[in-house]
């Protein structure tokens, strides 16, 4: 009885009363809108062509590089590759993002598998006790802008663009350059923001796990390597498992705010891929920006960044669809890298490590961060790519 008095007089029955109302006006103004303008049984048939054809045709493809890329990262970690890279990459870290030296090993295993990576780092004692209190929270930033960027490289330089013969695997580096430095920007905002605002962490006041970060492997080189494929693989198997709830929802809700019909003279036929062009209209009213910074000459391009605030995944599963409407070029392959990376997923990454260390109230700071470092990696990596073609071609 005091739990349900307790309830009331703190008002949380009228709160979710009004979130309640709120959603059903937001969910049936959103849905309404599109099954008025394509009709509800169109609406409801590209639904489920879409994500069909999103689960048959991309989610498997994008499994195929997580499985081959999860394999090729466990045995760069078996074979002692990740700490060579970062004994090479450490002297680069306080110049460059003011973090200790084996800060690069977050960003390598972030760059290897996917952002989860960070928050298991970042509450083993042996790894933060080389950090004081504002380093270790703003590596939230650091790690996150590497995340899933193996498969994303893969992915975007084995694009086949019709008529375009350009190698996409130079772009691919751009915007992994374009990556870095919006790693550089969001880490060093974010400790600018926070650096003298929390308290100087103690050993006692950090209750992370205490096991040793151990690379030590045992067993004949062939065991070895044998282990290290079929563990990475398996691990490439549950993240291409894990991106496929984002990639049909999120991707499907993106492409129907994003596409119109597939035959303008015919209307709107229920096929996948169809959707009321929302997005581009309301991109268009500021498209000078757009065009400005990442040199994008179509409006729907924008739903590529978009969606990787929550998933970089199902950021890349539309890159089929502007293949097949033939708006992508080298440019643009630059800048979806950079920011694919510099935003796989931040959006639910830093509010899950920043919980793991206490500092819940720091999200804000770290949204704004790596939004910023977001923007910034793509505008980077756009000038530089047209910089490279002009030395180039």
């Amino acid at each position: 009885m005091n739990a349900i008095k307790s309830i009331k007089e703190t008002d949380f029955l009228k709160k979710r009363r009004y979130e309640a109302v709120m959603f059903l006006l937001t969910f049936f103004g959103i849905f309404g809108y599109i099954g008025h303008t394509m009709g509800v049984s169109n609406m409801l048939n590209t639904i489920m062509q879409t994500a069909w054809d999103l689960l048959m045709n991309t989610v498997f493809y994008i499994m195929g590089i997580t499985v081959l890329s999860g394999a090729l990262g466990k045995l760069l970690i078996e074979f002692g590759v990740v700490r060579l890279l970062e004994k090479m990459l450490a002297p680069l870290m306080k110049p460059l993002f003011n973090l200790p030296g084996v800060g690069a090993l977050a960003g390598v295993l972030t760059f290897l598998s996917d952002n989860p990576a960070i928050i298991s780092l970042a509450n083993d004692k042996n790894f933060s006790k080389y950090f004081k209190n504002y380093q270790l929270v703003s590596l939230t930033n650091f790690g996150t802008a590497f995340g899933m960027g193996l498969i994303v490289i893969t992915f975007m330089s084995t694009l086949k663009i019709p008529g375009n013969d350009e190698n996409m695997f130079i772009p691919a580096l751009i915007g992994l350059v374009g990556a870095l430095f919006g790693a550089v920007v969001s880490t060093r905002l974010m400790q600018r923001l926070i650096r003298g605002k929390i308290p100087v962490r103690t050993d006692n006041d950090f209750e992370g796990a205490t096991e040793k970060i151990s690379f030590k492997s045992e067993g004949s080189v062939f065991l070895r390597f044998l282990n290290s494929i079929l563990d990475g693989g398996k691990s490439g198997v549950d993240l291409g498992l894990a991106i496929i709830p984002g990639v049909l929802i999120i991707s499907t809700m993106v492409m129907m705010l994003t596409f119109g019909p597939k035959d303008p003279t015919m209307g709107y036929q229920g096929l996948a891929y169809e959707g009321v062009p929302l997005l581009p209209k309301l991109a268009g009213y500021v498209w000078w920006l757009f065009e400005g910074l990442f040199g994008f000459k179509f409006p729907e391009l924008i739903a590529f960044p978009v969606t990787s605030l929550g998933a970089v995944g199902a950021a890349l599963s539309l890159v089929k669809a502007f293949l097949a409407k033939g708006i992508i070029d080298g440019n643009v392959v630059a800048v979806f890298t950079a920011m694919g990376m510099c935003w796989s997923g931040y959006l639910s990454t830093h509010t899950a490590m920043l919980d793991t260390l206490n500092y819940r109230e720091l999200t804000s700071k770290a949204l704004l961060s790596h939004t910023i470092g977001g923007i910034l990696a793509g505008t980077f990596a756009h000038y530089l790519y047209v910089l490279v073609s002009m030395l180039l071609y």
